[in-house]
C-alpha cells in the first residue's frame, strides 16, 4: 500500500510517468547495459531489446502496478505479479540486481523528465518501485525455497536424449539428467529456462514449455525456429546444433499457467506452438484417468504447420468426455474448419475454466468471446510467451 504522502503525488504524476515510460525504459536499457553488459549477454533476450517488446512490457508492468496501487490500495495485482516472478525465477534473477535496476531507472527517470522529478516525485516513485521490487523478491524467494535451490541456483546440466522433427520448422527435444537421476517434479503447463552458448560466447536463455506429462522418465521441450530479424538466437541454434549426446543447461521448472486440480470442465484453446503446455495437461489428464470434461479448440495456419497434431487427436480421444475443435487459415482439411478459431458456438459446459496459449490476438479474442458467454474474468487464465504485452489488460 503506498503511504498518504505518496498516494496524490503519484495519482498527479501518473499521466506524465505514463506518457514517457516508452523513452524513460529505453534510456534506463540503454544505460544499465552500457554499465552492466554482461547482463544483456547473459540475461536479457537480445531479440526483445532488438524488437522493443522488452521495454512495452517494463513500461506496461510499471504503469499497471502503479494504477494498481491508486484504484484498489489493499489489494496487489498478485496475478500479473506472478507471472512475472515464475519467469525471473527461470531466468535466475537475484535480489542483488534489482537494486542494479533501481539505480539505472531512476537515473532515466531524472535524465526524461528534468526539473519535473522533484524530490517528493521521487521519494514517491520510490516507494512504487520498492513495492513492487520487495513483493517480486518475495514471491521468487517462495519460488526458489519451493524447489530447494539456493536464490538464483536454478540450473543444472541436461543431456538431449532424443530429437523429432515435428513440422518443418519446429523439432521436439527430449532431455535427461547426466546422471540417470530423475528430474525435478513439475506441474503440467509449467515451462523451464534452456540457457546455450552461442558463437559469440554471449549465454542467452529463451524458456519453453514441458510438452509431455510430468513423471515420464525424459522431459521434453518443443522448439519453434523463430524466423525474421532478429531471428531468434537459441531456437535457431538448437535447431541447427542440438542432437542426442548433446548438453545445454535447463532451469528449474516455473509457471503458474497450470492444470488445476478437482474434476470441473476445462477449456484448453491453443493456437500455433501455444499447444505446448496444453498437450502437458492432456497427456496427464489421460496418464491419470481423468474422467473431466475438456474442450480443446486448437488453430493453426495448416495442417502440415501443425506440431504435434496426430498425437493432440489421440490424447483428446484417449478422454472419455473428451473433444476436439480445429481450425486451418488454409481452407480443405477434412477434419477442421477454415478461418479463425471461433469459440462463440461451442457447447461449453457450466463452470468451465478456460485456459489460453497462443498469439495474443488469439487470446484477446478468445477472451472477449468467453467474457460474453458469460465465462467469468476469474476463470480465464492466459500464458504469454516472451514479455507481456497483455500486461495490465487480463486479469
Amino acid at each position: 500500500m503506498l503511504s498518504e504522502q505518496a498516494t496524490p503525488v503519484v495519482r498527479a504524476t501518473l499521466p506524465a510517468v505514463g506518457g514517457a515510460l516508452d523513452e524513460i525504459t529505453e534510456r534506463f536499457y540503454a544505460g544499465m547495459f552500457a554499465a552492466r553488459p554482461e547482463l544483456l549477454r547473459d540475461l536479457f533476450n537480445r531479440g526483445n531489446q532488438a524488437t522493443g517488446d522488452q521495454r512495452k512490457a517494463l513500461a506496461g508492468s510499471i504503469a499497471a502496478f502503479a494504477g494498481a496501487l491508486l484504484d484498489d490500495p489493499d489489494t496487489r495485482p498478485d496475478v500479473m505479479l506472478s507471472r512475472i516472478a515464475h519467469k525471473h525465477a527461470s531466468l535466475g534473477v537475484t535480489s542483488e540486481q534489482y537494486k542494479v535496476v533501481h539505480e539505472h531507472l531512476f537515473a532515466a527517470i531524472v535524465d526524461v523528465l528534468g526539473e519535473a522529478v522533484t524530490p517528493e516525485v521521487a521519494q514517491a516513485w520510490d516507494e512504487v518501485y520498492w513495492l513492487m521490487a520487495n513483493a517480486l523478491i518475495a514471491l521468487e524467494a517462495r519460488l526458489y525455497q519451493e524447489r530447494g535451490v539456493a536464490e538464483g541456483q536454478v540450473w543444472e546440466p541436461m543431456e538431449i536424449t532424443g530429437r523429432h522433427e515435428e513440422t518443418p520448422d519446429t523439432v521436439s527435444f527430449t532431455l535427461r539428467r547426466p546422471d540417470g537421476r530423475p528430474a525435478a517434479a513439475f506441474r503440467p503447463g509449467q515451462y523451464v529456462g534452456v540457457q546455450v552458448t552461442l558463437p559469440d560466447g554471449a549465454r542467452q536463455i529463451r524458456q519453453y514449455s514441458l510438452s509431455a506429462a510430468p513423471g515420464r522418465p525424459d522431459r521434453r521441450i518443443t522448439v519453434k525456429r523463430v524466423d525474421g530479424d532478429p531471428a531468434g538466437e537459441v531456437s535457431s541454434w538448437l535447431h541447427a546444433n542440438g542432437r542426442p549426446g548433446d548438453q545445454v543447461m535447463v532451469s528449474a521448472p516455473f509457471g503458474d499457467l497450470v492444470l488445476p486440480e478437482g474434476d470441473g470442465p476445462l477449456l484448453l484453446a491453443s493456437a500455433g506452438i501455444g499447444s505446448t503446455p496444453m498437450l502437458a495437461m492432456l497427456d496427464h489428464l489421460v496418464v491419470t484417468g481423468s474422467t473431466r470434461p475438456v474442450t480443446v479448440v486448437h488453430a493453426d495456419r495448416s495442417p502440415a504447420g501443425h506440431a504435434h497434431r496426430e498425437e493432440l487427436r489421440r490424447l483428446v480421444d484417449a478422454l472419455p468426455h473428451g473433444s476436439l475443435h480445429l481450425w486451418y487459415e488454409e481452407p480443405g482439411a477434412a477434419d477442421a474448419r477454415s478461418g479463425r478459431a471461433d469459440v462463440t458456438a461451442l457447447d461449453l459446459p457450466e463452470g468451465v475454466t478456460a485456459y489460453l496459449c497462443g498469439p495474443l490476438p488469439f487470446m484477446r479474442a478468445v477472451r472477449g468471446d468467453l467474457l460474453a458467454r458469460g465465462v467469468a474474468a476469474a476463470d480465464i487464465h492466459y500464458e504469454v510467451f516472451g514479455p507481456d504485452l497483455w500486461l495490465g489488460t487480463a486479469a
